[in-house]
């Protein structure tokens, strides 16, 4: 078992300030990915702001506009939804260089309940022009993501997760361009899985099972979820002529959205969503949470089986 995400990513921007003097860190009243000690380690490069997000995101629009690298960091419910109106007009409209660190996303919020659990952020995030969205699927890709973070420039937000979760990839490997989606398995071509996020290692063990029933299927990993990669996600559905989105987040506005908005005008065929049914989270164990919403490792066999019936 490996770093969370979130901690993942906030331990890196650490080692990375030791030698890069050019960002500063807004901090709400919450411990969102470890950086609340972050002005005691950089004298005079944090501001915090307590329970007051909407005037945490005007105070990084005011310091961005005055040339300052900024990361915003606290729990993405509050950062995408209390403080909605100011990454909008703030932010997103005037193209300010603020990088928003969403943590606490999905499911896995589990005993904080439906209030704390981000599962309508992407939705919320994706219709804003000029604003990029990154989701890391285990502790090395949010490692890579905060260099990308740093070197980035504009309006960027990057959805992070609360528990630790294994390591997937391998960190003297694993690459993430922006915008170009990642193909983790390619068994054959009975069914594409296209999956965001900490879903990534169920739909790798989903895969395996089908793999002993005979059923081949590729995995595409999007750690970009806008700008989505519209050429990897049409040649996947001209190659399998069945596709799987996989998030732990509403399946309305999310990856499975973004993934029809494409396919349903470039390349039509039949698709299963499995996310968020419509439905808020709840205080409950997360692999529990996950079996009631469908969204666990035999569900996954069971859509791709009814899918490939389907073709």
């Amino acid at each position: 078992m490996s770093l969370s995400t979130r901690m993942s990513f906030g331990k890196e921007l650490i080692e990375i300030a030791k030698t890069n003097q050019q960002f500063v860190i807004c901090s709400a009243d919450t411990k969102a990915c470890g950086l609340e000690e972050f002005g005691k380690l950089f004298s005079g490069r944090e501001f915090k702001f307590g329970i007051a997000e909407q005037n945490m995101m005007n105070a990084a629009a005011g310091l961005a506009s005055c040339g300052k690298k900024v990361f915003v960091a606290t729990f993405a419910v509050f950062a995408t939804m209390r403080a909605c109106e100011q990454v909008r007009t703030f932010i997103c409209y005037p193209k300010l260089n603020v990088t928003i660190i969403g943590t606490h996303t999905g499911l896995q919020v589990g005993s904080d309940g439906a209030t704390h659990m981000a599962i309508e952020d992407v939705s919320i995030m994706r219709v804003f022009p000029n604003i990029t969205i990154l989701q890391p699927s285990d502790a090395v890709s949010a490692q890579k993501m905060a260099h990308i973070a740093v070197d980035f420039n504009g309006p960027l937000y990057i959805r992070l997760h609360r528990n630790p979760s294994p390591d997937i990839h391998n960190s003297s490997t694993y690459h993430i361009e922006l915008g170009k989606a990642n193909v983790i398995r390619d068994y054959g071509n009975d069914v594409t899985f296209i999956v965001s996020g900490i879903m990534l290692g169920k739909v790798l063990e989903a895969v395996e099972k089908l793999l002993k029933l005979n059923i081949r299927a590729k995995v595409l990993e999007i750690h970009t979820i806008k700008p989505i990669d519209k050429e990897a996600l049409i040649k996947a559905a001209q190659e399998t002529r069945a596709i799987i989105t996989v998030e732990d987040h509403t399946i309305m506005g999310g990856l499975g959205s973004a993934v029809s908005e494409v396919l349903s005008e470039q390349c039509p065929v039949w698709m299963k969503r499995i996310g968020i049914q419509d439905a808020f989270g709840e205080s409950g164990d997360a692999e529990k949470l996950y079996i009631k919403h469908k969204m666990a490792v035999d569900d996954m066999v069971k859509a791709a089986i009814e899918i490939i019936n389907k073709k």
